[in-house]
């Protein structure tokens, strides 16, 4: 193995302050790929210490909207010169087949992009009082931010906290998965190269329990963003109470795809497969229970089933590669699991349920698109999180029982509904409990747009509008206008 990747700490690379390494694998094959030092709370404590001056004693507080858009504008453009860098690394680091990595960066640029040009426009809002007086409201940067992201979409979730938080003018410490930090070690290259002040963006790695605990817990973090499961930001949020730090966390999801009889058949059986099966399922607003009208239950299941298997599974460098590997062989063992789980919980699996073995899949971590019919509400595969290409179906008779249905889960990321009745589709969207929403298509966002969700999928909003406040403080100011004694109280 070559040189031991670094941590990037108040404008330097360092190692870990244990000298502890750990290694990255291709969840295609099971090779090691690189090693990176393995970062301990020591790290953080000086990546945060690092960041808290830069913004308050090294004038970032005070840096202008132009040269924090300059930076971001720069970080934009550096980052679409070297996509296929970018883009291969993702794919050999990830899994995912590399079209798919390929979007991720050009989505990434956009949104650095998106929130360079934000930050120079007006924040800022004034009021009509009664009195004479002037009552204005500002937007302020909180200061130090920490962030952490998931293995899923290691470069763009990156861009997705980072963005918005350094065009608000906040310092920066921010851990990627401690099996995915590949993009983000080099998207810290450009960012040192470009000349970003020392201290104002930050990397640590390591695992949760250490390096991501004390993030939560430090006293000087002022703000936490965290992306991933609904068990770990329970405890994110716990351990955010030490100074009652801020908080935004984007958590699982089990989200209904709900497809009405008189939808576009094959539209909606297109996207019940790219609702699901994109990113290998690896995704936490997947379409990850799929809801038919009766009458058309069986017709779809057939459709459904017959375009699953045909389905390419290999390697993420392969063109012709529709589904790449599981991110770890813990994973795919998770994944694994829960298949068991719904076959002896009485589901039936009308196709996939196995891990692929023959040739060179066997060193990898693969698995078949997996669909389960006969599926009740009170199994834990309709109850549950899987995170991989799992499928649930479920059957209803009419739109009532269609609400009931897809409303019944502690998550609310995501819902769609096909339908070519676009009233009906507008009743059931209103009373879906999901933040984000489709009708007659599935998984397309937007960096104007808010990402999040209700009930256990979190708390708080990423992009557009909504994810640049999430980095901010509200100021009220008040200006006297007729300047003299109050006459409150007698002379």
């Amino acid at each position: 193995m070559g040189q031991v990747l670094k941590q990037y700490i108040n404008g330097e690379w360092k190692l870990s302050g244990s000298g502890e390494t750990r290694e990255i694998l291709n969840p295609a094959s099971g090779e090691v790929i690189a090693e990176v030092t393995e970062g301990i709370r020591a790290d953080v404590i000086n990546a945060v210490a690092g960041a808290k001056a830069a913004f308050y004693d090294d004038g970032w507080m005070d840096a202008t909207a132009v040269e924090r858009a300059r930076l971001l504008f720069k970080l934009a453009d550096v980052l679409e010169s070297r996509a296929e860098e970018f883009y291969k690394l993702e794919t050999t680091n990830n899994g995912k087949p590399i079209r798919e990595s390929s979007v991720d960066v050009s989505d990434a640029c956009a949104c650095l992009r998106y929130y360079a040009g934000f930050t120079t426009k007006p924040h800022g809002v004034t009021y009509d009082v009664p009195d004479d007086m002037q009552s204005l409201v500002v937007r302020e940067p909180i200061g130090v931010c920490a962030m952490i992201v998931p293995w899923n979409y290691p470069l763009l979730m990156a861009v997705w906290k980072i963005a918005p938080a350094i065009a608000a003018g906040n310092t920066v410490v921010f851990k990627p998965s401690e099996i995915t930090p590949l993009t983000a070690i080099k998207l810290f290259e450009i960012i040192d190269e470009i000349g970003f002040p020392k201290g104002v963006v930050n990397l640590v790695l390591g695992d949760g329990p250490n390096v991501g605990d004390e993030l939560a817990r430090n006293r000087d973090v002022e703000k936490i963003a965290f992306t991933g499961g609904t068990s770990t930001g329970r405890s994110i949020m716990k351990a955010a109470t030490t100074n009652i730090k801020k908080i935004s966390l984007e958590l699982g999801g089990k989200s209904p795809n709900i497809v009405f009889a008189d939808a576009d058949f094959e539209t909606a059986v297109d996207y019940a497969l790219f609702a699901i099966f994109c990113n290998q399922g690896q995704v936490c607003s997947a379409g990850s229970r799929l809801l038919l009208q009766e009458s058309i239950y069986d017709k779809f299941i057939e459709r459904l089933v017959e375009r699953a298997k045909k389905i390419k599974v290999g390697s993420g460098f392969d063109e012709s590669t529709e589904m790449g590997p599981l991110i770890s062989e813990n994973h795919m063992n998770k994944v694994l699991s829960y298949i068991e789980i719904g076959k002896n919980e009485g589901a039936t699996l009308a196709c996939g349920g196995h891990r692929i073995t023959e040739g060179t899949f066997g060193n990898g971590y693969f698995v078949e698109p997996t669909i389960f019919v006969d599926t009740t509400p009170d199994m834990r595969i309709v109850q549950e999180e899987i995170f991989g290409p799992v499928l649930v179906v479920q059957k209803f008779k009419d739109e009532k029982e269609a609400i009931k249905i897809a409303n019944d889960s502690c998550y609310g990321l995501a819902a769609g509904v096909f339908t070519n009745d676009i009233a009906k589709a507008h009743r059931v969207i209103k009373t879906l409990r999901a933040g984000i929403t489709w009708i007659n298509t599935y998984h397309p966002t937007y960096n104007e747009a808010p990402w999040g969700g209700y009930k256990q999928s979190g708390i708080g909003r990423e992009l557009g509008t909504y994810g640049y406040e999430e980095y901010t403080e509200v100021k009220q100011i008040n200006i006297n206008l007729d300047v003299k004694p109050t006459g409150w109280f007698s002379k």
